[in-house]
């Protein structure tokens, strides 16, 4: 059972999008609704904002000879510059805490991220009636928790998932993505607004959960229920709706590249930044770096980690709902 009631109008604020195999109304109106926790500090942000926040590094040096400035239509011009090597890189000193990395958080009205396009819809028409739809999720940094009395996992830039596979039209499993792993279920097993699936985001860490309570991840691609070494923390606190915030795709996995659909008004969604194979946040930083800490000087603990790649890096193919 739901911890609240959520009324929902299925008005459909959605731009018209002909997503061909299925219809656009199933698509859009099962898309996952996203609880944050009560005590959340780092919201949805503007994907394209983080270009203006960052800059490209590689090996912790400023990068030459790529377009400036860069935008969500030209970011994938630094894959020439040894593109999976490049971090977007904070122009602030993240341990000051500039207001960009907290996001928007949610209207509590609209539950929408007002001003901030934080999501992007992507589909992957596999054929013979299998449509898989991926519903990222960005938020401009990521705070991954305590342990031993120490923060860890921190890093800028954080991209996290739902997968809903569709069989002939009709949801059949829904995939969710937690700390480079994640669970799937069935869609008729999970708690819903409507037909629509509740995600739970994992207070700072933003892994998705499928419900609320205490999840200890301290094995690594295991979910356990209760607290342990490293738990996230889900509950009802601020309600998002994704859709409202959103650019939208289709993926030629033959072609490997995407296609972007048309927003409200006819203009032409970015394309560029989802074929970026860099990373969206600062490099970890090195032992040297005085805001860097490690337990007992174990890597797997540091205070600060990478930046995640992009959706691109999601597997979106795969046989199996789960990725390999």
């Amino acid at each position: 059972m739901l911890k609240h009631s959520v009324s929902l109008s299925y008005s459909d604020p959605c731009p018209l999008i002909d997503f061909g195999l299925i219809t656009r109304t199933p698509l859009l109106h099962i898309a996952p609704l996203v609880w944050f926790h009560p005590e959340e500090k780092y919201f949805p942000s503007d994907i394209g904002a983080q270009l203006v926040h960052t800059k490209p590094e590689l090996n912790f040096a400023p990068v030459e000879g790529y377009p400036t400035p860069l935008t969500l239509d030209n970011l994938d011009a630094l894959n020439a510059v040894n593109g999976t090597h490049i971090y977007l890189t904070s122009n602030d000193d993240v341990t000051t805490r500039p207001a960009w990395l907290n996001g928007v958080k949610p209207d509590p009205s609209t539950h929408a991220s007002t001003g901030a396009i934080s999501a992007a819809i992507i589909t992957n028409d596999r054929g013979n009636g299998r449509l898989d739809a991926f519903y990222m999720y960005f938020t401009a940094y990521n705070w991954g928790g305590r342990l031993l009395g120490s923060d860890v996992d921190e890093h800028v830039g954080d991209w996290e998932h739902n997968l809903i596979r569709f069989e002939n039209g009709a949801p059949s499993e829904v995939w969710y993505s937690q700390h480079g792993f994640g669970e799937a279920f069935t869609y008729s097993c999970l708690q819903k607004s409507g037909p629509r699936p509740i995600a739970y985001s994992g207070n700072g860490s933003h892994a998705v959960y499928a419900i609320a309570g205490t999840h200890d991840h301290t094995i690594p691609n295991v979910n356990l229920p209760g607290k342990g070494i490293l738990t996230d923390y889900t509950d009802n606190g601020t309600l998002w709706d994704p859709l409202l915030s959103a650019y939208f795709y289709s993926y030629d996995a033959g072609a490997d590249d995407f296609s972007a659909y048309d927003g409200d008004g006819g203009e032409a969604y970015p394309t560029a930044w989802l074929r970026f194979v860099g990373k969206w946040g600062d490099q970890e930083y090195p032992d040297s770096d005085p805001r860097q800490h490690k337990i007992l000087g174990i890597d797997a603990t540091a205070r600060f980690a990478n930046g995640p790649t992009g959706p691109r890096d999601k597997q979106l193919v795969r046989e199996k709902v789960c990725p390999e």
